[in-house]
């Protein structure tokens, strides 16, 4: 009799253990992905003061409007482990040490709170007035939350040089600033005026890290590992050059033309640099 209720036993245990393995073993992949999370920065080479027989610092604007640049800016919801470069320096500000600098500061001077980056997301307290079942006038405080997704635009800051002891020229990222664009509370309709604010310096250095670890979008293959780092690194990002260091305090190039004239300035000191080079070697 015993094995006869025995046997039962056996049976349910065995269907219970092979539903809770089977519960274990459900991804959303065909293989564990183990390439991208253990990924590292690709370490910069050496360069010598005197290897550096040209430099000029450059600032950029990446727009993540254009279709080039749309994986850095999607997805505006967290997916399994991808999420976008926004969301990517917030979490590395919130959970990874790393450090957030003031927005009038790209030379990496002035640290900022958390705080101050609520508020320069516009995430600030708010006091609303209601009025409850019995007619009186209540006010609460509300507290605001981020917006990633008004992040559209970051200020690149980099340098490019020519290294003799390699005879080429490269780019070293220096800074990163993301840009919102966003309407006023008080603002409303068609004619509300879209606003621009920055809101915080990364020293581009630090946050590699973050990025070598972290997989962007590839539209081509989704097998192809690429990382945040990457689309940096190798340069696969497109974007449009706004200040050139100059001897009038590196003024702006919006500060002397206007319209499709700035444009034209940009790429006429993009081709500068690449002239250099070129007119470095005899053919």
């Amino acid at each position: 009799m015993k094995k006869l209720f025995l046997i039962p036993a056996l049976l349910m245990g065995m269907l219970f253990t092979h539903t809770n393995s089977a519960e274990a073993q459900v991804m959303d992949e065909i293989y564990v992905k183990d390439h991208a999370p253990n990924r590292k920065p690709i370490p910069y080479a050496y360069l010598r003061e005197a290897d550096a027989m040209y430099k000029k610092r450059i600032w950029r604007v990446i727009d993540l409007r254009e279709k080039i640049n749309l994986n850095l800016y999607y997805p505006t919801t967290k997916i399994n482990d991808r999420m976008s470069l926004i969301d990517l320096l917030l979490m590395g500000i919130n959970n990874e040490g790393l450090t957030a600098y003031n927005t009038d500061d790209d030379r990496f001077t002035q640290p900022i709170s958390r705080t101050q980056i609520e508020t320069n997301f516009g995430a600030v307290e708010k006091s609303q007035t209601y009025t409850d079942e019995n007619g009186d006038e209540q006010t609460i405080t509300i507290k605001g939350e981020i917006n990633s997704t008004e992040v559209k635009q970051y200020w690149l800051k980099e340098d490019w040089y020519f290294d003799r002891k390699h005879s080429k020229m490269d780019v070293r990222i220096l800074g990163l600033s993301p840009i919102r664009f966003y309407v006023k509370d008080d603002d409303s309709g068609e004619d509300a005026e879209v606003r621009k604010a920055y809101v915080f310096w990364i020293y581009f250095p630090e946050v590699r890290r973050i990025l070598a670890d972290h997989e962007v979008f590839n539209n081509n293959n989704d097998a192809e590992h690429r990382t945040f780092d990457d689309i940096f690194f190798k340069r696969y990002f497109g974007s449009y050059i706004i200040k050139i260091s100059n001897v009038y305090d590196d003024r702006g190039i919006s500060e002397y033309t206007l319209g499709i004239q700035s444009m034209l300035e940009a790429e006429a000191l993009k081709k500068q640099i690449t002239d250099y080079e070129q007119d470095l070697w005899e053919y």
